[in-house]
């Protein structure tokens, strides 16, 4: 059995690097990549001039990939960014939501409807979870990164800094699955334009700047949120926490709104390559240990 899923996890990161997208292993059964990060690297090989992230080290050569799935039964990643896909992750509701909350199939269809545009039709995956990833196509130079919430309530993206778990792959939960097997279709320009407008407010410029101190507290989130983005691996939560607490005072104070904190933060994240749940429960304790223990304006 270990040696029949073995090939057939070698089949599916094979698939997937003849299409063109770089692949890249991840842990077996799980999601998460099973290549060592920056504390652990011995400097040598890929990393013999620095270490090498993941992105970077997921390949389409067949070769390195035999060689990768022959060593165990890894699941496969996807590596967007690179493959020049875009991935609308439509996620089913948490186990302990309220009964009545939407699945992100149901609020994509709604925001199609709002917006007078047809659901798009596309290369379709069932993750093991239930939901659906709808692969698309990006423009060449365009330079989308994740995003979680931003389109509707449980529909993320995954693009530069991302990846999304292969068909073929295999969890506790079940089993990624072909749904729809047509070449991936051109990201609708609604679409993408929706995104890239929402990738621009992260930068905050949609903040109130009439006084003073909101000026300096947009000043302080674009520095924070672009040390983030810069952070390395090993140290990306840390700085995240750290950015979020500095931050959050403002918060507290009125002066930016939450949400708009919680989006520039979690765009940040993603983009040093954290997790998307990671990002928002670090937000989350971050803005709200600041909120309780803000000093008042006049005496900070």
């Amino acid at each position: 059995m270990t040696h029949d899923r073995k090939s057939a996890l070698l089949a599916a990161a094979l698939d997937a690097a003849a299409l063109g997208w770089p692949v890249l292993p991840l842990r077996p059964g799980g999601k998460r990549p099973a290549l060592h990060g920056e504390d652990a690297c011995t400097r040598s090989g890929d990393c013999s001039s620095g270490h090498v992230k993941w992105e970077q080290r997921a390949t389409t050569d067949p070769d390195r990939i035999h060689a990768a799935w022959t060593a165990g039964a890894f699941n496969v990643g996807i590596a967007t960014g690179p493959a020049g896909l875009l991935v609308i992750d439509l996620d089913k509701p948490k186990t302990n939501s309220n009964a009545d909350t939407p699945c992100g199939v149901t609020t994509f269809k709604a925001l199609c409807e709002r917006t007078g545009q047809a659901v798009p039709t596309t290369r379709t995956i069932r993750t093991a979870s239930g939901g659906m990833h709808l692969y698309f196509t990006v423009p060449a130079g365009s330079r989308l990164v994740n995003s979680a919430g931003t389109l509707a309530a449980l529909v993320d993206t995954r693009a530069h800094g991302g990846y999304v778990v292969a068909p073929g792959s295999i969890t506790p939960a079940g089993t990624y699955a072909v749904v729809d097997d047509r070449p991936p279709a051109p990201l609708p320009e609604w679409l993408y334009a929706r995104l890239t407008s929402r990738q621009a407010t992260r930068a905050l410029t949609a903040a109130p700047v009439a006084s003073r101190s909101s000026r300096c507290a947009t000043a302080a989130l674009n520095a924070e949120i672009a040390a983030v983005a810069a952070a390395s691996e090993g140290g990306r939560n840390a700085r995240l926490l750290a950015g979020t607490r500095a931050v959050g005072r403002f918060v507290a104070w009125g002066e930016i709104p939450r949400q708009v904190v919680e989006e520039a933060f979690q765009g940040a994240g993603e983009a040093a390559g954290l997790p998307p749940a990671e990002c928002r429960a670090t937000i989350s304790s971050a803005l709200n240990w600041s909120i309780r223990t803000a000093r008042p304006r006049e005496t900070a």
